[in-house]
């Protein structure tokens, strides 16, 4: 079952509805969130003049729905500004999964993807504002560092909200799925745990070196963790 943005459960529609490895879908709204939110780059795919497109893009999500933006120029924003319909993949890997067989090699991830329509935020304030959400979710803290946007950067700027129309969360976990008679087989089985971390911040060559490591990015520093602090 699905739920939608209230918490009502509802049967996935047909376009999101996982098909291999039903076991392994979830389509409960916080569990998804969880894992956009622990990510800040997805992949944006359409169809333009029966052509389709993948496009890597860094992207927030503003409650129920994701922030995208771009270049005035950009042929992806200027698509998918006419409202096409479009969809966002996310995804994590965790770990290398090593069965006894070759067949049952895997890996453990997990995976949303989204799909809507997009439109343009263009109210300069609310534009404003994404940029500052945008920030955000690469760097929690940021964006009280930062300059804030200008009107003249604003206007070099489109800005997309793609409300969250379906979502489906898939993802694996664990020990790999051997055959019963693969047991014996003398072969090392196991898995090989993976985890994007962030190494230690380096200043810019231009900086004044008197400028202290902002608290954000020292915890950063300690723990490892690409997305410090993001919430909800």
């Amino acid at each position: 079952m699905s739920a939608d943005a209230g918490g009502r459960s509802h049967a996935p529609r047909p376009r999101h509805e996982v098909r291999r490895h039903p076991e392994r879908a979830n389509y409960d709204r916080v569990a998804a969130y969880a894992v956009l939110d622990a990510a800040c780059v997805g992949h944006v795919a359409f169809v333009l003049d029966g052509q389709p497109f993948v496009i890597p893009m860094l992207y927030a999500r503003d409650g129920d729905r994701l922030l995208l933006h771009g270049g005035v120029s950009s042929r992806l924003l200027k698509a998918l500004a006419t409202g096409i319909e479009c969809c966002v993949a996310v995804t994590h890997l965790d770990g290398l999964v090593l069965a006894r067989s070759q067949f049952h090699h895997s890996v453990n991830y997990r995976s949303v993807v989204v799909f809507g329509h997009a439109c343009v935020i263009g109210d300069m304030a609310d534009k404003a504002t994404a940029m500052v959400r945008l920030v955000e979710a690469i760097v929690p803290g940021r964006s009280a560092d930062a300059r804030a946007a200008d009107a003249q950067e604003l206007n070099a700027t489109v800005v997309l909200g793609l409300p969250i129309a379906d979502l489906s969360f898939k993802s694996r976990s664990g020990d790999p799925s051997d055959a019963v008679e693969d047991l014996a087989l003398p072969v090392w089985t196991g898995v090989i745990p993976l985890a994007l971390r962030a190494a230690p911040p380096v200043p810019a060559v231009d900086m004044d070196r008197s400028i202290p490591l902002p608290a954000y990015l020292d915890a950063r520093r300690a723990t490892g963790d690409t997305k410090a602090g993001i919430g909800g």
